[in-house]
């Protein structure tokens, strides 16, 4: 069975958490890592025990032996950094949000396939055994006709400084907005007939705490809301007209509970055991090189651009720009 050796690009919170991840997984090595800082690079990989340490993205890209490359720099890099990947002919599996706008995903994905070239966003919720249930769940009728859905994600991350920035693409769409709209779009599908929102800003003019209801074209109706400023709980509940069902953490649900119309809870679904649910994006990626795909099923490169054309729309409507626009 060939091991796949994993490349990281970027050393902080979300690739030490990959890299623990790769650590309790079958099939992977944790391999090489890259870091503008040297220093910072050989610390990363000493912590986690890489192989090998970078201190460019290119010398990772270029090394021959490097099976797959994870992304985990600020959106506002995503597009330079996967675009070195593909013209390098590295399959990669990069951070959401996919890009900073639908332009930049546009010319990625057209490029990554010119070159035939594996590229996957790394929105983990889509790659979950429990996110597949919930489908299922919704499918079976146990809820009845379903019509409202209700998101929210909210961390106080107000004091980073890639949430606060417009050059590193900031703000709470992005970074946890994306994962309702997934949700909602995971739930409900993407024939979306009206989008209303209002957002409030921060000094530096990213969107701080929105709040975005969309109704589709068959007369449901989804409401979400993320703020960079509280720690929510959130919840997704998706309401039928025999009940509806609770999901624990859209973020990476743990639980679905289903309740009745007497508010009595009929049964409860788990996730099933996971090393941080991570694990779950990578088998997908390594599902894909194996079977010679150029993209994932569990999230298509369609998905990925409607969902980026979704966030710059709501973008343009509340006046938050990126310098890369």
């Amino acid at each position: 069975m060939k091991i796949y050796k994993i490349g990281i690009i970027g050393c902080g919170g979300i690739a030490a958490k990959m890299a623990a991840t790769l650590g309790g997984m079958k099939g992977v090595a944790r391999y090489a890592v890259a870091s503008r800082s040297i220093d910072k690079a050989q610390q990363f990989a000493n912590d986690w025990q890489f192989t090998k340490a970078y201190s460019s993205y290119e010398a990772l890209a270029d090394d021959p032996e490097v099976d797959l490359i994870y992304i985990a720099t600020p959106h506002a890099m995503h597009y330079d950094n996967a675009r070195m990947c593909i013209l390098k002919g590295k399959p990669v599996l990069c951070e959401k949000a996919f890009t900073a706008n639908a332009r930049q995903a546009e010319e990625l994905l057209q490029l990554a396939k010119e070159k035939g070239v594996f590229i996957t966003e790394a929105i983990w919720t889509r790659y979950m055994p429990l996110s597949l249930t919930i489908q299922e769940l919704i499918q079976s009728g146990v809820i009845g006709t379903p019509r409202t859905l209700s998101a929210n994600l909210s961390y106080v991350i107000d004091n980073k400084e890639r949430i606060i920035r417009p050059e590193l693409a900031g703000g709470a769409l992005l970074d946890i907005g994306v994962y309702t709209l997934n949700f909602a779009a995971m739930a409900f599908g993407t024939e979306i007939e009206q989008t209303h929102s209002v957002c409030q800003k921060t000094e530096t003019g990213v969107d701080s705490q929105e709040s975005i209801t969309l109704f589709y074209k068959d007369g449901k109706m989804a409401t979400l809301q993320a703020s960079i400023h509280v720690q929510s709980d959130r919840q997704g509940i998706i309401a039928g007209d025999k009940g509806f069902m609770v999901v624990e953490n859209i973020n990476n649900p743990q639980s679905v509970r289903i309740v009745d119309r007497k508010y009595n809870t009929t049964a409860i679904y788990y996730a099933p055991q996971q090393i941080t649910g991570y694990e779950y994006q990578v088998y997908a990626c390594i599902e894909a090189l194996e079977k010679g795909w150029l993209e994932s099923p569990y999230m298509p490169h369609s998905e990925t651009l409607r969902i980026m054309h979704q966030m710059d729309a709501l973008r343009r409507e509340w006046g938050v720009v990126y310098p890369c626009d």
